[in-house]
């Protein structure tokens, strides 16, 4: 098999799901090692796994390396180009699903050993702090625009225009793990922040079919929120930057 974008943006997103929902169980999970290491972790955790995720993509042919439909869709609004959603998005959403199905072979031991159902689930998806549906969607909308003009922002900044900073381009996916570690910090609290459709829905699917122990529901009626927030986040976020700079 070749180098491709759809191979890049599956690997991709498969490594980003593995090392994001990860650190989750590893610190939510009974008798692991992280053990209640608590919030700071897991941010920094989903930080580094974007990074991770990026330089993996890139490697397996996707030099765009999105990893996320939002960022996909963010591009396409802002570049009025759709070409790559066909191609794009199918890949990340089974990246993602793989890369849950991993987490739950890497934890295999401790969801027996986990009682309570809301962990194991928070091992694979999203859940809001309070539940209010507007209010959740409106967070995971606010930071999908921050994602999606921070990543732009930093690839403006990397421009070869030494006024605009001039970047490095081998350095962005640090400084992206590191806006994602900063919405992680300060606007997650909430919701978790998916920030990412396929974030949130392959490792749901995952949770609704793997044999997990005592699992308890999927909370499907919750799961349109960190789909939908992300999705019309990133096109508020594209049509944003395209009216200002394009």
């Amino acid at each position: 098999m070749q180098p491709s974008p759809f191979l890049g943006e599956l690997i991709g997103t498969m490594v980003l799901i593995l090392l994001g929902n990860g650190v989750v169980a590893n610190v939510v999970l009974k008798q692991t090692k992280g053990e209640n290491a608590g919030w700071i972790v897991i941010t920094a955790g989903w930080g580094f796994a974007v990074m991770i995720g990026v330089f993996t993509a890139n490697a397996f042919g996707s030099a765009a390396a999105h990893l996320n439909p939002a960022v996909t869709i963010g591009f396409a609004f802002l570049r009025q180009d759709y070409s790559l959603l066909a191609s794009y998005i199918p890949a990340q959403l089974i990246g993602a699903f793989l890369g849950a199905v991993l987490v739950w072979l890497q934890y295999l031991p401790h969801w027996k050993a986990t009682e309570d159902q809301g962990s194991k689930l928070a091992c694979f998806a999203t859940g809001p702090a309070i539940r209010s549906s507007g209010a959740n969607f409106l967070s995971e909308f606010i930071a999908t625009v921050i994602l999606i003009v921070g990543i732009v922002a930093i690839g403006y900044a990397g421009t070869s225009d030494p006024e605009k900073g001039g970047i490095p381009s081998g350095f962005a996916p640090y400084l992206v793990g590191m806006l994602v570690w900063s919405i992680g910090l300060s606007l997650g609290g909430t919701t978790g922040y998916a920030i990412n459709p396929v974030r949130d829905l392959g490792p749901r699917i995952a949770h609704a079919i793997l044999p997990i122990p005592n699992k308890g529901s999927s909370d499907w009626s919750y799961g349109w929120v960190p789909v939908a927030g992300p999705v019309f986040g990133a096109i508020a976020g594209g049509l944003i930057l395209r009216f200002f700079y394009f």
